[in-house]
């Protein structure tokens, strides 16, 4: 496994990137923390701008758990019919809006723990968020996140897992908080997957990447 990089070089790498831009936001809309969960669980295996259009119109008339229990499945797949898998994502959002009325008064709980238990979330729609709502330095590790925690050695490790802790360990502390909007905002725009844009890139001189592209 490749060594990270030094304290020095990540800690003049997130300086940039928030010279660039001090508060990073996440692309998905929402309304309260219950359409945020919602959107995130929607947005696996799918794009936020894909995500935002379907839930743009169901977000203005259904924002809380018990309403969505009142649209009812089929209602929701009405909107959702666009986004991959929305049957089994439909079936997800409605177990979880039962559970939070029933358990959780309406409210979306702030554990990780507890958004775990929900269906269809898992550590990653925990963590964003933990951090998108309640500003936690939660890291939501997706493959953008991946590849560039890896091809930078920011955060180098062979799994989302050891991605997320080698963030923690890494990223100097007042970096933390939007430490993976950061990452995941340079994977999508400029760090791409097949020909990243590293003549756009602001961190080129101190990426250690062997295959920058002119």
């Amino acid at each position: 496994m490749a060594k990270p990089l030094d304290y020095h070089t990540i800690h003049a790498i997130f300086t940039r990137f928030h010279a660039a831009e001090p508060e990073p936001k996440g692309e998905l809309e929402h309304v309260n923390a219950y359409t945020l969960l919602v959107a995130v669980a929607l947005s696996a295996q799918a794009t936020d701008a894909g995500v935002n259009k379907a839930t743009r119109p169901l977000f203005a008339k259904v924002d809380t758990p018990d309403k969505m229990l009142a649209l009812g499945e089929e209602g929701l797949i009405a909107h959702i019919r666009t986004i991959g898998l929305y049957r089994n994502k439909a079936r997800n959002v409605m177990k979880l809006s039962r559970i939070l009325v029933e358990e959780y008064g309406g409210e979306v709980p702030s554990s990780r723990a507890a958004l775990q238990a929900l269906p269809g979330v898992g550590r990653k729609t925990a963590n964003v968020v933990l951090n998108m709502w309640w500003g936690l330095p939660a890291q939501a590790v997706d493959t953008h996140i991946f590849r560039v925690g890896n091809r930078t050695r920011i955060a180098p490790g062979r799994t989302v897992d050891a991605v997320e802790r080698a963030i923690e360990d890494n990223v100097p502390a007042e970096f933390q908080r939007h430490a993976h909007h950061w990452l995941i905002l340079h994977g999508r725009y400029v760090c791409k997957a097949r020909k990243p844009v590293c003549a756009n890139c602001i961190i080129r001189d101190l990426c250690p990447y062997e295959d920058k592209t002119e």
